[in-house]
């Protein structure tokens, strides 16, 4: 496919997970991205979730920064900040999400950007934004899924809270920092003129609840408890919509009817109730369902369920998630040679096809300066003035490699 944002030069000094994810999501569509990151690493390259490294190689960095090109840069040093400078006035966009006021600090905030290029659209995610009593505190995923409601409301039974299965808020986030960015780069395309875009983890933990939080705050009479009844998925939903246990798993049950689901589990109790009847009485209809449910196996409801055209799905784990057919047959799940190693990786792939296809991976997840040479040489710098820079410790160098996967 012909790359959606070929010709759009991108700089980002980034780090941890929300910052990257969403630059990967342009490079995947054939910007040209520059990583900056210190000499000796981001954060992302020395820490991986359930301490997943594949030959040293962390997964956390693995998964958010494919289709990317890796400069590693002392920004405290003074030729280390002419260098961003560089680079800055020759991009479109500058993506950054450190603590309000670092950049600045460097001498690489908006305000300095616009000297650099006036036209420049300037991209920030943070935790909190630049204003507000939390503007100073750490913005971490865990953190925002208790501030913003979401960790109560996945909590099950009275008083429990508990978090969401993976890093919901940053990949969120992620998404709304590349969409804020697709958008200001819209209006250059119109009119030439520079943006200021601000993403935030408080708001894409808000944003991702929409629903809830408007059903919330809008009720005439809210819930004592925003956590989730027995085994409905959800306060402000009504039985049966959860998930149950089977005798070999769990199945999730969304749109079905109460007598039809008497007839699958063959409980005349469930007919009895009305369907008027399934928000106020949920937690006993769906612990009656539970105690059905699990005296069939997983494939026995899937058969049972499909002949009434109801909604459902079984409960996959990651292992089953990756070997389901239509993951398989959409093409979600890719094996690239890691760049560092060439050792397998698998990735997810980029999420939506354009014209039929998927952004491919054109370059693996770099080793740290793996194209500091090949950046300094576009900036003008000579081969002399580099290995000055190397032997000063203002640049690091690393073998670029440039495996495709696909």
């Amino acid at each position: 496919m012909t790359p959606m944002l070929d010709g759009i030069k991108i700089v980002a000094f980034h780090h941890f997970l929300m910052g990257p994810l969403g630059v990967q999501f342009l490079a995947d569509l054939g910007a040209d991205v520059v990583a900056v990151e210190q000499t000796d690493g981001a954060f992302q390259r020395h820490w991986s979730g359930a301490e997943s490294f594949v030959e040293g190689e962390s997964m956390l960095f693995a998964c958010a920064n494919r289709n990317k090109r890796s400069l590693a840069l002392n920004l405290r040093s003074d030729e280390g900040r002419e260098i961003a400078h560089r680079l800055i006035a020759q991009s479109h966009v500058v993506i950054e999400n450190f603590r309000p006021g670092v950049m600045d600090r460097l001498g690489l905030g908006f305000e300095d950007a616009k000297k650099l290029r006036s036209d420049i659209i300037y991209a920030s995610a943070t935790g909190y934004g630049v204003d507000g009593p939390y503007k100073e505190r750490a913005g971490q995923d865990l953190l925002l899924q208790a501030i913003s409601g979401l960790a109560a409301a996945t909590g099950k039974g009275e008083g429990d809270a508990r978090a969401v299965g993976c890093s919901a808020v940053d990949h969120h986030g992620a998404a709304l920092l590349a969409n804020g960015i697709l958008a200001a780069l819209v209006r250059h395309g119109r009119t030439g003129q520079g943006c200021r875009v601000e993403a935030t983890l408080l708001g894409a933990a808000i944003d991702i609840q929409t629903e809830a939080i408007v059903a919330y705050l809008n009720s005439q009479h809210p819930p004592k408890s925003m956590r989730q009844e027995e085994y409905v998925s959800g306060w402000l939903m009504q039985a049966p919509y959860g998930i149950y246990p089977a005798a070999d798993g769990h199945i999730a049950l969304s749109r079905v009817t109460l007598a039809g689901l008497a007839e699958v589990l063959e409980c005349p109790e469930l007919a009895q109730i009305g369907e008027h009847e399934l928000f106020s009485r949920k937690g006993e209809i769906s612990r009656l369902v539970a105690k059905h449910t699990i005296r069939f196996s997983v494939a026995e409801l899937e058969e049972r369920l499909t002949s009434h055209d109801f909604w459902f799905a079984a409960v996959n784990d990651y292992g089953q998630m990756a070997r389901d057919p239509q993951v398989v047959a959409a093409g979600h799940i890719t094996t690239i040679p890691s760049a560092a190693s060439g050792q397998p990786i698998r990735l997810t792939t980029h999420p939506i096809k354009y014209d039929g296809e998927r952004p491919g991976v054109r370059l693996a997840p770099q080793p740290l300066g793996a194209q500091s040479e090949e950046i300094l040489h576009e900036l003008g710098y000579s081969p002399q003035q580099t290995r000055t820079l190397v032997e000063s410790k203002t640049v690091g160098i690393g073998t670029p490699l440039n495996d495709a996967a696909e």
